[in-house]
C-alpha cells in the first residue's frame, strides 16, 4: 500500500510512518516543518528504515498542487497536520482556522478530484465536546470523577465548541464526515484524547505528558493550570496506530463513522495529583510545581467511551499508563537528550 501522511514529521506522523514502513508499505510524508523536532524525526526515520520513503515539504493551507500529487496514488491517507494548541488558537484564531478547517478542506478536495477513493482517517479531538459543563462531577482528593458516565463520553454527545481550536477542529471533523455522506469518500473521524509516546516534542500548551518529562529532564519549572485534579484518559501511540490500522481494515463498517479514541476508563490519570507520584519515582526527587488559573475550555474530566471502536473494528488499548509512562521516560532520558544537543530540531 501507499500511505500518505500529512503532518508526517510530527509526533503521531513519524510513529505512523515507522509503523507502516515496518510493514513494507510505501510512505509519503507531507509536512511544512513548522514544529520543533520535525527534521530530526525525518533523519531518525531514514536512519532506521531502508524502505520507500518520500518527503514533500508543503503547507496544507496553500499548496494544493503538491497535495494533489501526494494523494494521487495513495491507498490510505492519515490526515494529522494541524494547529494543535488551544492557547495558540486564542492568540491567533485566523491561523488556527486556516490550518485546521481550510487545510482539511483542501485535502478533502484533492482527494475528491483525484479520480480514486483512498481510505481517509482524520485526527480530530475531544475538544469538539467543549468544557462538558453540564456533566455532573465529584471532586475527590486526587481527581474529578464523573457522577454518571461509567464508560466515559460517547460519540452521541452533542458538539459544543469552546475555543477557536474547538471550532476549527470541529468544522474539519464535520467536513470529513460529510464528504463521505455527500461524495462517497472513505472517510473516518477519530476524536482523539491524550496521545503520548516517543518522538513527542511536547511543549507547555500541547503534549502535556511529554512536556512534563522533558521539562523535568531539563530542570525547568512546571506550571499546573487549574488545581491539578483534571482527569484525562491516556492512549499510548502504539495503541493509536493499531486503531488506525484496524479502522482501515474494517472500512466497510467504519466508512463515514466517528469514533472517540483514547485510553478509556481503564487508562486514566489526573494531570498532577496522580501523575506526580509516578514522576517522583522515576526522577527520584520531590517535584514542586507552581499553579496558575484554569485555561479557556479546560475540562475537569474527559474520558473516552471507546465501546463503539471495540464493537466496529475490534480494538482496545493494550499499553497501560504505567508501561507507557516508563516507555516515554526512557525516550526523554536518552533519545530526546541526543536531539536537544543537535543544532536542528
Amino acid at each position: 500500500m501507499n500511505i500518505f501522511i500529512t503532518g508526517g514529521a510530527g509526533f503521531i506522523g513519524i510513529n505512523a510512518a515507522s509503523y507502516y514502513l515496518n510493514q513494507k508499505h510505501e510512505v509519503t510524508i507531507f509536512d511544512n516543518f513548522s514544529r520543533p523536532g520535525g527534521k530530526k524525526n525525518i533523519s531518525w526515520l531514514k536512519e532506521n528504515h531502508t524502505g520507500d520513503i518520500r518527503v514533500i515539504e508543503g503547507d496544507i493551507r496553500s499548496d494544493r498542487k503538491k497535495l494533489a500529487i501526494g494523494v494521487k496514488n495513495a491507498d490510505l491517507i492519515l490526515h494529522l497536520a494541524g494547529q494543535v494548541a488551544v492557547t495558540s488558537s486564542v492568540i491567533d484564531p485566523i491561523t488556527d482556522f486556516e490550518t485546521n478547517a481550510r487545510g482539511t478542506l483542501n485535502i478533502l478536495e484533492s482527494v475528491r478530484l483525484s479520480g480514486h477513493n483512498p481510505i481517509f482517517i482524520y485526527s480530530s479531538t475531544n475538544k469538539v465536546y467543549g468544557a462538558l459543563e453540564d456533566i455532573a462531577v465529584t471532586e475527590s482528593t486526587t481527581r474529578y470523577v464523573f457522577n454518571t458516565l461509567r464508560f466515559g463520553v460517547a460519540e452521541t454527545r452533542g458538539l459544543d465548541f469552546h475555543s477557536p481550536y474547538g471550532c476549527s477542529k470541529g468544522a474539519a471533523d464535520q467536513y470529513v464526515r460529510d464528504y463521505s455522506r455527500i461524495y462517497g469518500l472513505n472517510t473516518v473521524v477519530f476524536r482523539q484524547s491524550c496521545i503520548y509516546g516517543p518522538h513527542q516534542h511536547g511543549v507547555e500548551d500541547q503534549g502535556w505528558v511529554a512536556w512534563f518529562m522533558i521539562a523535568l529532564s531539563q530542570g525547568k519549572q512546571l506550571t499546573i493550570y487549574g488545581n491539578g485534579k483534571q482527569v484525562r484518559d491516556l492512549l499510548h501511540i502504539d495503541d493509536l496506530l493499531s486503531a488506525y490500522d484496524a479502522a482501515a481494515r474494517h472500512i466497510k463498517t467504519t466508512k463515514g463513522q466517528i469514533y472517540n479514541i483514547g485510553g478509556g476508563p481503564k487508562n486514566t490519570l489526573s494531570i498532577w495529583h496522580e501523575f506526580k507520584p509516578l514522576l517522583e519515582r522515576l526522577y527520584k526527587r520531590t517535584i514542586t510545581p507552581k499553579f496558575s488559573d484554569w485555561r479557556p475550555g479546560d475540562q475537569p474530566i474527559y474520558i473516552s467511551d471507546i465501546r463503539k471502536a471495540k464493537k466496529d473494528f475490534h480494538w482496545e488499548p493494550k499499553v497501560s499508563v504505567k508501561q507507557g509512562i516508563e516507555n516515554l521516560y526512557s525516550w526523554t532520558e536518552h533519545d530526546y537528550k541526543i536531539y536537544a544537543k543537535t543544532a536542528v530540531l
